[in-house]
């Protein structure tokens, strides 16, 4: 089994769940008054839906959203490029033991969500969920 992987069948532990919460706010609040040195990132309104830990907690796996969902990846690449300052000002203001390695990826809940609506609108799907 890979080393950071969750095995099969098990979800992630309340600590992982408590952490991954705690760095998920505290991402947002300083992402949301521009704490980052970056004028291009400061530009952009970002949403974090959710921080997953890996079981070591030496992980953090930030979900991101720009607001309007435009320009994904470039706000992606923006956070990776600033990740050192990033996980900096996270670790000053979190009580943990190790502060995780910081990586950031599309948050996609939304287009699959669509997806999932465009799928039940299906005149097929609807008639077997009707059966």
């Amino acid at each position: 089994m890979a080393k950071n992987k969750i095995p099969d069948g098990q979800g992630a532990s309340q600590r992982q769940l408590r952490v991954g919460e705690l760095i998920r706010r505290t991402l947002s609040e300083l992402l949301m008054r521009g704490e980052v040195h970056d004028p291009d990132l400061n530009r952009v309104s970002i949403t974090v839906g959710e921080v997953r830990m890996s079981p070591d907690l030496r992980i953090a796996t930030a979900y991101v959203c720009p607001l309007g969902g435009q320009g994904g990846e470039d706000v992606v690449a923006l956070l990776a490029r600033n990740k050192g300052e990033i996980r900096r000002l996270v670790n000053k203001q979190l009580t943990i033991k190790f502060s995780p390695d910081l990586r950031f990826r599309l948050d996609d809940t939304f287009d699959r969500l669509e997806d999932t609506r465009r799928m039940f609108a299906q005149e097929n799907v609807r008639r077997d969920l009707d059966e």
